[in-house]
């Protein structure tokens, strides 16, 4: 990966959102599981940036996983199996992320197993 900065760059900034995702989870005073939910969608979202990237596939910005799934299918048939965690990431991209709607600390709890799910089978993409 080391001719590939563009890749490891994607893969630093998701592993941001991880650690994040995972220290903000573990507060029990003033949880906030709006930030839990949102880094826990970030992560996946950079972690498939990261894989198209690689496998050098065209994708423009947006936050949409299922979008961003689409385009990995044409590499890896495997990353199907993993669209119910994307569709229940997806909301935490924005929706949760204004006035109007929040998270609950069950659904924060529910993103971060999928996210890290998600995580660990894209990580063996990269022999991480």
């Amino acid at each position: 990966m080391k001719n590939q900065p563009d890749v490891l760059e994607w893969i630093l900034k998701a592993e941001q959102d991880y650690e994040t995702a995972e220290t903000m989870a573990r507060r029990r005073k003033n949880p906030v599981p709006d930030v839990v939910g949102f880094h826990s969608q970030q992560c996946i979202e950079k972690y498939l940036k990261a894989y198209l990237v690689l496998k050098k596939l065209d994708f423009h910005k947006t936050h949409d996983l299922l979008e961003l799934l689409e385009i990995a299918l044409a590499k890896d048939p495997l990353l199907e199996g993993y669209r119910a965690d994307l569709r229940l990431l997806n909301p935490f991209s924005v929706q949760f992320r204004y006035p109007g709607e929040s998270a609950t600390l069950e659904e924060s709890k529910t993103a971060l197993k999928a996210m890290r799910k998600v995580r660990m089978f894209i990580r063996e993409k990269f022999n991480l």
